[in-house]
C-alpha cells in the first residue's frame, strides 16, 4: 500500500526528544525483556506471520516459513527460532495508526454522488509533475477515468491521504480501491497550514478536527484542500475478498492489530516486530511488519493498521505515542548484527 501515516502527514508536529539520528546500534534481548510477552495471543502473530512469510527470499526467512507452515505451538516456534534485537539510531519511538476508509458512493453520478475517484490517465504518468489537485478536480480530460463517486469530498480528500479503501454502493456490494499512482506535486499538509493561518495551535489539530473545519466552512474548505496539490489515483482491486484487509507493501493483506508499517531501512519486511507502546492505551503485542509509508521512517517508527471505517479510524487518528519496538530476527542473524556492531 503506497500510503503515508496519517498523522504524520496531515499535520506537522515535534517528535518528542528531538534527538539527532545516531548510529545505528544492535542489542539482542531476552524474551524475558518483553513486557506482556506472556499474555500476548502468539497464535494470532503467527496466523499473520504466515501471510506474507512465503514472500521472503532470503534463505534463513524461508526455512522459518517452512516451519511455520507446519502449524507448531506459536509461542515455541517464536521462542525457538528468534532472538528479540533493540534496534535504535537516536531517534525516541513513535507510534501512529492508519485505517482503511469506507465511504458511500456510485458507479453512476446523480443525486449525491458527484465527487469522482480517478484511474491514472496516460498524460499523468509521462508529465511529472502533471496538473495540481485543483486543476484536476475541474479538467475536462478526466472525463473517462472515473471509477466511482462519492457522497463527501472531505473523505474522498482523506481517502487520498491512506491510499487504499472501500466504496459501498446503494445496493450493499463493496468494491475495493488501492494506489494507483499520482500526479507528482509535494505534498502540502493541511493542518499545518491551520496552525500557520492561526486557526488552530498544533495540539489542537486531529483529522476529525479539520474534516469539522472543512464542512462548516465550505468555500474556505475548499481551497483549504486545494492548498495540497498532490492528487492520488486509484486502481479497482479485482477479486479481493470484503472480509481482507487491505493490500500491504507486500502486495498481501495486512490484519487490523497485529500488521504495522515500518522503515524497511531498518526493519525487513514480513518479520515479527514486538510493540510496546506507551500512552493512555498501552499496546503490548507482537506485530508483523508487512507495510511501509513515506512517513514512517527510523528504526523505532511504526505505524498500527486499526481496520476499516469510522471507529478504525477514529482510533487510529488518536494515536501518537511513545514506546518501544523490538524486532524478532533469525537466530544466527540477529547476532552476527550484535557482533557487527560491537567491532
Amino acid at each position: 500500500m503506497i500510503r503515508a501515516a496519517l498523522a504524520a502527514l496531515l499535520f506537522v508536529l515535534p517528535v518528542p526528544g528531538g534527538a539527532a539520528a545516531n548510529e545505528t546500534s544492535y542489542t539482542v534481548l531476552d524474551f524475558d525483556d518483553l513486557t506482556g510477552w506472556e499474555q500476548d495471543d502468539h497464535a494470532a502473530a503467527l496466523r499473520t506471520f504466515l501471510v506474507t512469510c512465503p514472500d521472503m527470499k532470503d534463505p534463513d526467512w524461508r526455512a522459518l516459513c517452512a516451519l511455520a507452515q507446519q502449524k507448531p505451538d506459536a509461542k515455541a516456534f517464536f521462542e525457538l527460532f528468534f532472538r528479540p534485537m533493540l534496534i535504535t539510531e537516536g531517534k525516541p519511538a513513535l507510534f501512529t495508526g492508519y485505517f482503511e476508509p469506507e465511504l458511500r458512493g456510485s458507479l453512476r453520478p446523480g443525486g449525491r454522488y458527484r465527487y469522482p475517484l480517478y484511474r491514472e490517465p496516460p498524460e499523468a504518468r509521462v508529465s511529472n509533475p502533471w496538473l495540481t489537485r485543483a486543476q484536476i478536480e475541474n479538467a475536462p480530460e478526466m472525463r473517462g477515468y472515473e471509477i466511482a463517486w462519492v457522497d463527501d469530498p472531505v473523505e474522498l480528500f482523506f481517502l487520498q491521504i491512506q491510499g487504499s479503501g472501500r466504496i459501498r454502493l446503494p445496493d450493499g456490494n463493496v468494491i475495493r480501491v488501492g494506489y494507483g499512482g499520482n500526479n507528482g506535486h509535494e505534498y502540502r499538509s493541511v493542518g499545518a497550514e491551520l496552525v500557520r493561518r492561526g486557526v488552530y495551535s498544533v495540539h489542537q489539530v486531529s483529522a476529525q478536527v479539520i474534516k469539522n473545519w472543512v464542512r462548516r466552512n465550505p468555500e474556505a474548505g475548499r481551497d483549504l484542500l486545494r492548498h495540497n496539490p498532490s492528487y492520488v489515483f486509484f486502481r479497482k482491486l479485482i477479486g479481493h475478498a470484503d472480509d481482507l484487509g487491505p493490500l500491504g507493501a507486500m502486495n498481501r493483506p495486512v490484519t487490523p492489530g497485529r500488521s504495522i508499517a515500518v522503515d524497511p531501512k531498518f526493519v525487513t519486511l514480513g518479520a515479527p516486530v514486538w510493540i510496546d507502546k506507551g500512552g493512555k492505551r498501552p499496546i503490548r503485542r507482537l506485530m508483523i511488519a508487512q507495510d511501509t509509508g513515506s512517513a514512517i521512517k527510523g528504526a523505532q517508527r511504526a505505524d498500527i493498521f486499526f481496520g476499516t471505517g469510522d471507529k478504525a479510524g477514529r482510533d487510529a487518528g488518536r494515536l501518537r505515542d511513545p514506546g518501544r519496538m523490538v524486532v524478532l530476527m533469525p537466530i544466527q542473524r540477529a547476532y552476527a548484527l550484535a557482533t557487527e556492531t560491537l567491532q
